[in-house]
């Protein structure tokens, strides 16, 4: 009888453990390195909010959340499809619902009990978790990790990359594998920022009186792209779901230009002549805030973006509603990597096999983040993280055969 073969999966994030599973499963001997001292620690920080695992919309929209890579990551679906994912999710009894949006979470509501139940699979599967062991670089045919005990030179059959993106590098992610891999021959787009928050310069009073006060129910335009949601007033500008849905188109267009113009909607759901027509009625002795709060169904936070814009709020009904419907603002600047949901760039598409083999390096396979795609939030990232390991270690699988 032969020796099974022997795989190292280096990332222990949902993409890694994933592939190692899968691996594990097969009957392939499987090896989990992880930096930092415990395993997944970005994918528990992503359920603290409550866990957005997939989305339940239709394949062909969901497919198109990932803009350019949409062709590569909707074969990736075809092979672990939020179907697929939710199956899953249950059969480590964690029972799931889909939410008023459309989103897809866990009853529990939390990472931490996935995980737990996920950890305690993998044993039972007989993967190796080798926490602080990170790798720094190849020897000949070797993988060169450092750990508390020292380095340590491995030689495996094969090999999963699953590093991560470099957002939230203090969780683990930091992109120093880009290096590593640009001396191997690996063509790379530059990692930048996604799902991230945009610079306004917002007077000092805003600041104040309403950072860290949510927009509710409005509508952002950006070129052709309209979107629904919420956003968060922040003191540096402006973040949450509804701008994090239209980081890529901004953060490309003050890349090009310096800025990038956003339009806010504060009523989408009255058109202007409906929404002059609650303007039309007299204000009486209400001051004017209290008035577009009666009348206009303005939030505070609403009303003081309203005041951001120069001049004079209009007095009257028409021009009023047109203001209240298209509040113009100036994003100068993106917030960096630290501060980013997710990050795009990495391992350009190009350079790896449908399998996800590295065609510079047989043998090796990426999953995740370090490849280059990106989704806004809603459940698109993990779902594309978990299909790339599935689909990784089914390359594996197919090479070792």
């Amino acid at each position: 009888m032969t020796d099974p073969k022997t795989v190292h999966v280096i990332g222990a994030g949902p993409a890694g453990l994933m592939a190692a599973e899968r691996l594990a499963g097969a009957g392939v001997r499987v090896v989990v390195h992880e930096t930092m001292p415990s395993v997944a620690r970005k994918f528990l920080m992503a359920g603290r909010g409550g866990l957005n695992l997939t989305h339940s919309e239709p394949i062909e929209p969901f497919t198109g959340r990932y803009a350019e890579a949409g062709a590569v990551v909707g074969r990736w679906l075809e092979r672990f499809s939020p179907t697929h994912l939710i199956g899953w999710v249950e059969g480590l009894g964690q029972p799931t619902f889909v939410g008023s949006s459309g989103r897809v979470f866990p009853k529990t509501m939390k990472a931490s009990p996935l995980l737990r139940a996920w950890l305690a699979r993998l044993a039972g599967l007989g993967v190796e978790i080798r926490t602080r062991s990170r790798w720094v670089g190849r020897e000949g045919e070797g993988w060169v990790f450092r750990t508390p005990e020292g380095q340590s030179v491995e030689r495996p059959d094969a090999v999963v990359l699953a590093l991560g993106g470099a957002s939230w590098p203090r969780l683990g992610s930091d992109g120093s594998w880009a290096e590593e891999l640009a001396k191997a021959g690996v063509e790379l787009a530059p990692l930048r920022p996604s799902n991230v928050g945009f610079d306004v310069d917002w007077s000092p009073v805003l600041v104040e009186r309403f950072a860290g006060q949510p927009l509710k129910n409005i509508a952002l335009t950006h070129g052709e792209r309209t979107v629904r949601g919420e956003a968060m007033i922040a003191a540096y500008g402006l973040e949450g779901g509804a701008v994090y849905a239209l980081s890529a188109g901004l953060r490309d267009a003050i890349e090009r230009d310096g800025q990038a113009a956003l339009v806010v909607d504060l009523r989408p759901d009255l058109d202007v002549a409906a929404l002059a027509a609650r303007l039309a009625k007299p204000r009486g002795k209400d001051s004017i805030s209290n008035w577009l709060r009666k009348a206009g169904g303005l939030s505070p936070a609403a009303v003081g973006l309203l005041r951001e814009i120069p001049g004079a709020i209009p007095e009257g009904a028409e021009k009023l509603a047109k203001r209240i419907k298209a509040v113009r603002l100036t994003l100068t600047g993106v917030q960096g990597l630290e501060r980013a949901i997710s990050s795009a760039g990495g391992i350009r598409l190009d350079q790896v096999t449908d399998g996800l083999m590295l065609k510079a390096l047989p043998g090796v396979f990426v999953a995740g983040e370090m490849l280059d795609w990106e989704a806004p939030t809603g459940g698109y990232l993990l779902q594309a993280s978990f299909a790339s390991g599935v689909v990784a270690a089914d390359g594996v699988l197919d090479w070792l055969a």
